[in-house]
């Protein structure tokens, strides 16, 4: 598998990123500044955590204007795989990848912390290892997480099998829990948990290893 994960100014998981992808899915990682208008030929594209910009104006606002995600926005619809992480996350959605909004977390308090997700698609190429229904822990670390669509999408997503994961406790505020969500051809995945910070027992958990050996299974 080749994987490109693309830095932007602020960028602060995209080391994180790399070494699970080396790590554990076995790629051949490229790291590509955000300033490129092309990308190289991979099969995953992903979008690390982080504060691009600082966070100015919109959390990923700016990020999703900056050259190379029109590439990202071509790739998508081609049908590459795309995994946004956090800010990546946010980025899928100030592009229009994926549906709906991260707004600031109820309560306005910054969320650093593990969580447990319910694992709610155990399929395809990033869910592909977990367990339906199953439980899992990882940490967040956020302060505009809080997930916003409008209830036709909600719906929508609910039906269509694309919310990935579930907060099984309070976290943020985000509608109907919704911690992690996939395009309908299910080969973008957003997700505000880190998943790349709990791939090794050293890191106090492996439960983030199952989204990296899926995709080396799926895109190997």
């Amino acid at each position: 598998m080749k994987a490109a994960v693309i830095v932007f100014p602020g960028s602060n998981c995209d080391r994180d990123m790399a070494v699970a992808l080396r790590d554990v899915a076995k790629a051949d990682v490229q790291m590509v500044w955000h300033g490129e208008a092309d990308l190289p030929d991979v099969d995953l594209i992903a979008l690390p955590g982080g504060f691009s910009y600082g966070d100015y104006l919109r959390t990923g606002a700016i990020a999703a204007k900056s050259p190379v995600m029109a590439a990202v926005v071509k790739a998508a619809a081609q049908g590459r795989h795309v995994l946004g992480v956090c800010n990546g996350f946010q980025m899928l959605t100030e592009t229009g990848i994926l549906p709906g909004a991260l707004l600031r977390n109820a309560g306005l308090d910054y969320v650093c912390r593990d969580v447990p997700l319910t694992v709610e698609a155990a399929d395809g190429a990033f869910c592909g290892d977990y367990e339906a229904g199953g439980t899992i822990r990882i940490p967040v670390a956020h302060h505009d997480g809080n997930y916003f669509a409008d209830e036709g999408t909600l719906d929508e997503l609910e039906g269509e099998g694309r919310i990935a994961f579930r907060y099984a406790e309070p976290v943020n505020g985000s509608a109907r829990d919704i911690a992690g969500i996939r395009n309908r051809r299910g080969n973008v995945l957003g997700m505000m948990p880190h998943p790349e910070r709990l791939v090794d027992r050293d890191q106090g958990g492996t439960d983030g290893r199952g989204l990296f050996t899926a995709l080396a299974k799926a895109l190997g």
